[in-house]
């Protein structure tokens, strides 16, 4: 489970910043109207390994404690995904920052959720075999 979590939250943190850099360089400017600041290149490194943990973490308890763990995480993983697309809707940043804002939190998703899910499998599914 470590290293499908590992190799996941690379190819995330990857798959992110260069897509990252890509809405960059096509004049996507990344500017947050509170602050004034643009959100660096590195930021959306740091924070899409941070969270892309902190999903392993959860995988890993639901392993330990639930008796469906990869549909529960499924669940999980999905809310949270949606929760984290609330703030840049309400960010104040122009639209093609928001839209590349919302797809940039689905590109983890899309690597995490998956990989991690097939690592769980069920319990009850493991009980019987």
């Amino acid at each position: 489970m470590a290293r499908i979590g590992l190799v996941a939250t690379l190819v995330a943190v990857v798959a992110t910043t260069v897509a990252a850099a890509i809405a960059g360089a096509a004049g996507v400017d990344f500017a947050i109207p509170d602050g004034g600041e643009r959100i660096p290149l590195a930021g959306f490194a740091v924070v899409t390994g941070f969270f892309s943990v902190v999903g392993v973490v959860i995988a890993v308890a639901l392993r330990r404690w639930s008796t469906r763990p990869a549909e529960r995480f499924v669940w999980t993983a999905v809310v949270l995904t949606a929760i984290s697309l609330v703030p840049p809707v309400l960010s104040g940043a122009d639209t093609a920052t928001v839209a590349t804002l919302l797809g940039l939190h689905l590109i983890p998703a899309a690597v995490m959720i998956p990989a991690l899910a097939r690592s769980l499998g069920n319990r009850s599914q493991e009980a019987s075999l």
